[in-house]
Order: C-alpha cells, then structure tokens, then sequence
C-alpha cells in the first residue's frame, strides 16, 4: 500500500510504503534562518554498548565466560580472538590459544582476556546482581559462590572460583537503607553486618526491630 502523493514541501508523507514511511519535515524557509532536516526517521537502532567491562584471567578465559553465561539468563558467547604467531615476542601467548572471548551476560557486553599471570582480581572491583526476591539471590549466591572463596563472603559480597567479586543484592535492602530514619537504617545495617548471604526476612525484622534488643 502507498500514501498518496504529497509535495515534499508540505510536511506530509510522501510516496512510499507505509512500513518505510518517515515524517517528511520542509526544506529550510528562505525567510527563515533556522536550518530543517529533510525527513526524521520514526524508528532508531538501538544504540550499541559504550561501556565494556573487560577482565583479565590467566589461561582461563573461556572457561570463565562460559560459566557466567550459564548462571545468567539471555546470556551468550559471542565471539572467540585466538593468538597469532605475530608479537609473540611481547605477549608470550602460543599461537592459537584463546586471546579472547566476547560475551552477553543477560543483555550486558563483557570482554574476558588471557592476558597471563601478571594481573589477578581484587575487591576494588565487583559486579551487583539486582535481586527481585530471596529465590533469585539464593540462586546466584550458590551458582557464583560455588568452589569459590568461602573466607572472602560477607554482607552480600562473594568471591567466585576464578577470584573476581560479586554483590548479591535484595532489591530491598536499598529500599529499607534509604528510610529517612536513622534508626531503621542503623538496625538494617547492623543486622546485615552479621550477615554473610543476604536475609531479607532478617532485614526486615530488624527494620520493624521484631526480636531487637532494647
């Protein structure tokens, strides 16, 4: 089907099937010193991922992006670099092993590097897992955590098997943590302070001060 025919200078739509219509804008008014595009499209591409976390592992990058993108949903490699024999001399990699894997974990671009021994996670960096429910912080509390640093989990925080850290957040903690009242806040802190998985049954006793000492 097509629109009927219209001048281009009426600001109507042109001659073209309707899936492809844009709205045809005037040309500049020559009484006029303010410039007009010609047509503005109705529909944008999404715009691509400006920002990429971009991790470092010793051999095990592969490895790495293939277990988060099996805890996540709408999670996928996406694509696989391998060294050549070119600047062997400097990155001391073998020619064909993995240099890097591109990877979506729930919508969200990561870069995982073999970059060797040099550099290893810390707690400076960590990523947050937003949790709906207790179900989902349960669920990404035992699928990180699994063979990972039992000693370095506390308040939410844990490490996984390859070191890097991870915050599993109840959307409600923010939620109570942000009450005007001092002393709600302070209860919900102490009480998750004692807390290595987060509880939100606990928070919120604590946050009602249901069992809290005087």
């Amino acid at each position: 089907m097509y629109s009927s025919i219209a001048p281009i200078n009426s600001g109507t739509l042109v001659n073209t099937p309707r899936r492809m219509r844009s709205v045809v804008m005037p040309r500049k008014n020559r009484s006029s010193s303010k410039w007009q595009p010609d047509s503005i499209p109705l529909h944008k591409e999404p715009a691509m991922q400006k920002i990429t976390p971009f991790l470092w592992f010793d051999g095990r990058a592969e490895e790495a992006a293939r277990f988060y993108v099996s805890i996540f949903r709408n999670s996928k490699i996406v694509s696989i670099a391998r060294y050549p024999e070119a600047g062997n001399v400097v990155h001391g990699q073998p020619a064909g092993t993995v240099m890097t894997v591109a990877f979506e974990l729930d919508g969200q671009s990561f870069t995982a590097l073999n970059g060797g021994p040099v550099f290893t996670f810390n707690e400076a960096i960590s990523f947050v897992v937003d949790c709906a429910d207790q179900e989902e912080v349960d669920y990404y509390w035992r699928k990180l955590g699994e063979n990972g640093d039992a000693q370095a989990q506390q308040c939410g925080w844990l490490k996984d098997r390859y070191g890097l850290s991870w915050q599993i957040v109840p959307r409600v903690l923010i939620e109570l943590m942000s009450d005007p009242d001092p002393a709600k806040t302070g209860r919900v802190m102490e009480a998750m302070l004692q807390m290595k998985k987060i509880d939100i049954a606990g928070l919120r006793r604590a946050y009602q001060q249901e069992g809290a000492t005087p």
